[in-house]
């Protein structure tokens, strides 16, 4: 045992179920990364691409997905510890697109058929992505009409998205879906967030996350797009054809969607990092705010992010797959572990998974953050294999 409580023999165990992925082919390649009690172990595995010799490496680039979704809430506080933004104050003052909203009688309904809105879409509605309005298959004519005006209803895709005025502005030609604070309804709501914190702070969104995040916390290595200089970096991402079973890239280094800046700087699931540049920001999290001696955000800040927002009558309605809520919450940004229902997370857990094949949680009970970066889609909304066996891998290494 090392006074960071980890086994050796258990982590040589979680490297051999990782490299099993690997070997079988189902990720090119994954780094995975634990820290407890100031003790780090990171290990890279396989090759940043199908079929490549160019192997992974602890400084290799992914594209985080949703895991932009807690940065972007952060940034939020930030300016909500300003009083440049307040949690339950409308948006319609620095979004007026989005102010009179209408809401659909019925989901499947005409989109003309709606009542008014109860209330005002708040800041808070969407830093617990409760605005009324989600991303999903075009199951609904809204959906339809959501993906026709190519509003980001899908995975990641920056080159498709319009600027952030004109993104704005077509959001508010639709109906929301719900009445503002009903559910809890995925991803939109921090794509707004991104907006919003532009026009509140006066600066592009990929700006004040650079100057009041990424530099104070070290990330060189974070944003919406990978300089040519760093290319050489960016893992190739793959997501699988539904009929052959086939990985198939999704997005390739050179000449790919992160090759250049986006249009939209998606606060929802636009982000690439690394291994490190998160745990910085995991880290951050896990100290309150704190990171180095300097603060980011308050104690008080932090642990309102990290708080159960979810009513029982709102998770009663919201559900995801497998009763999520019945074991988790959700706070600004990041999902909350609320009955310890596996291995892995204490009660008090938080973190959030990126759909191209990423996930971080901060224990604060185990003093523990964990990591583990891939360039494999989720085939749906629930974990793949090797997201599950990392985190059982992680907290079976525990040794105290």
């Amino acid at each position: 045992m090392s006074s960071g409580g980890f086994s050796r023999a258990r982590l040589g165990r979680m490297h051999d179920v990782m490299a099993g992925y690997v070997e079988r082919g189902e990720v090119p390649g994954i780094v995975t990364l634990v820290s407890r009690r100031g003790q780090l172990h990171v290990d890279a595995i396989g090759m940043k691409a199908v079929g490549g010799n160019d192997p992974m490496r602890r400084d290799t680039i992914f594209r985080i997905a949703s895991l932009t979704k807690p940065i972007t809430a952060a940034a939020a506080m930030v300016l909500v510890e300003e009083c440049k933004l307040r949690l339950d104050e409308p948006v319609d003052r620095l979004l007026p697109e989005l102010a009179n909203r209408k809401v659909l009688k019925r989901l499947d309904g005409p989109l003309d058929d709606t009542v008014p809105a109860n209330r005002p879409i708040t800041v808070r509605d969407l830093l617990t992505l409760r605005l009324g309005i989600m991303a999903a298959p075009d199951a609904y004519p809204i959906l339809k009409a959501a993906t026709e005006l190519q509003i980001g209803m899908g995975p990641p895709s920056p080159s498709t998205m319009p600027a952030p005025d004109e993104w704005i502005r077509r959001l508010g030609t639709l109906p929301l879906m719900h009445q503002p604070g009903e559910k809890w309804l995925y991803n939109t709501g921090s794509d707004v967030l991104g907006v919003l914190i532009a026009r509140a702070s006066g600066q592009a969104h990929e700006t004040f996350l650079r100057e009041r995040i990424f530099e104070p916390l070290g990330m060189t290595d974070t944003g919406f797009t990978v300089p040519a200089a760093k290319l050489d970096r960016l893992a190739t991402s793959y997501w699988t054809n539904f009929k052959t079973g086939a990985l198939e890239v999704y997005d390739k280094p050179e000449g790919g969607q992160w090759s250049r800046p986006p249009a939209f700087p998606s606060g929802a699931g636009g982000l690439v990092s690394t291994i490190d540049d998160y745990l910085a920001f995991g880290q951050m999290m896990l100290n309150k705010g704190n990171h180095t001696g300097a603060r980011l955000l308050s104690r008080p800040s932090v642990e309102a992010m990290t708080t159960d927002q979810l009513t029982p009558e709102q998770k009663a309605v919201s559900g995801l797959v497998g009763g999520y809520f019945d074991s988790h919450g959700w706070g600004f940004g990041v999902s909350i572990v609320t009955r310890r229902s596996q291995v892995a997370g204490s009660v008090g857990t938080f973190g959030w998974d990126g759909g191209l094949g990423t996930s971080w949680y901060s224990d604060p009970k185990e003093d523990m953050i964990g990591l583990l970066m891939t360039q494999r889609a989720w085939t749906s909304a629930s974990p793949p294999d090797v997201c599950l066996d990392f985190w059982t891998s992680a907290y079976q290494a525990i040794d105290d």
